[in-house]
């Protein structure tokens, strides 16, 4: 079981590529044949998303996420949502499989379904529940070899409460004012860190759009399975919203002063 992030979303045959299509080393994988009867699960995730990134700020939790869904190394799917909305108070965003975060949306949809039917008892879920449920599910797949090869962000205010935090494939979890999965745990984080932590009482809703557009922009950038459209959701005491798709502002002319690549080499 690999659960590295970065390995995530390689072709099931890697070890034969003529075109040198996924540079990638090779390693050994866990061999089934699906006519042998057995139990059958997943041993790595095919269609997946990258980074999504979440902050706080002065009124509530600003999440963002790029629309690309990968096969492999190819940008296949270009309108996936990947920020979803759970109940009146939480988004969860996912990288990772995408399937797998089809399935998690399902089990979320049907908690909060019966939650509001069957006990009628004036309570509502909130971020803290959502995520707690979230981590109890990816620590019991993952306990039973079997896990949800996801990482997510859960965000949401509740009785003026912000709440952000972490939960990935192995149940795995912790809180911060910043969060980032995928490449931008790598990349983006630190940008996230050096404008928000300290500032989060004081953070308007602009600026906080600001911080997230520009840490996208640095994705773009650098990351090859990320893709210049996105959508931000927020979410404060009014309520949730998720944006629809918007196009970050991006220009390449910096690439003319790089050398050492490809023709230029002076």
């Amino acid at each position: 079981m690999d659960h590295f992030p970065t390995n995530w979303g390689r072709p099931k045959y890697d070890s034969f590529d003529t075109s040198a299509t996924y540079p990638l080393h090779n390693r050994g994988h866990n061999q089934s044949i699906a006519s042998n009867g057995g139990i059958q699960h997943t041993q790595y995730p095919i269609v997946t998303g990258t980074s999504v990134l979440a902050i706080k700020y002065k009124d509530g939790i600003m999440m963002a996420a790029d629309n690309l869904a990968s096969y492999g190394s190819l940008a296949r799917f270009k309108g996936v949502q990947r920020l979803h909305p759970v109940g009146d108070y939480t988004i969860v965003g996912a990288s990772g499989d995408m399937s797998d975060f089809q399935y998690l949306r399902h089990i979320l949809n049907s908690l909060v379904i019966s939650e509001e039917t069957n006990t009628q008892d004036g309570h509502t879920l909130g971020p803290a529940e959502i995520h707690e449920y979230l981590s109890q599910v990816m620590y019991g797949r993952r306990s039973r070899m079997d896990p949800l090869w996801n990482s997510l962000l859960v965000g949401g205010v509740k009785d003026g409460k912000q709440f952000l935090a972490y939960v990935d494939l192995l149940g795995v979890t912790y809180s911060a004012s910043t969060l980032a999965t995928g490449y931008g745990a790598y990349i983006a984080q630190p940008l996230l860190r050096k404008a928000v932590e300290g500032r989060e009482n004081t953070l308007t809703e602009p600026e906080a759009r600001e911080v997230l557009e520009n840490a996208l922009r640095v994705l773009f950038y650098r990351d090859a399975r990320s893709i210049n459209q996105y959508q931000i959701a927020t979410i404060t005491a009014n309520g949730t919203d998720i944006s629809g798709a918007l196009k970050l502002e991006t220009a390449w002319g910096f690439a003319e002063g790089i050398r050492g690549y490809g023709a230029q080499t002076q």
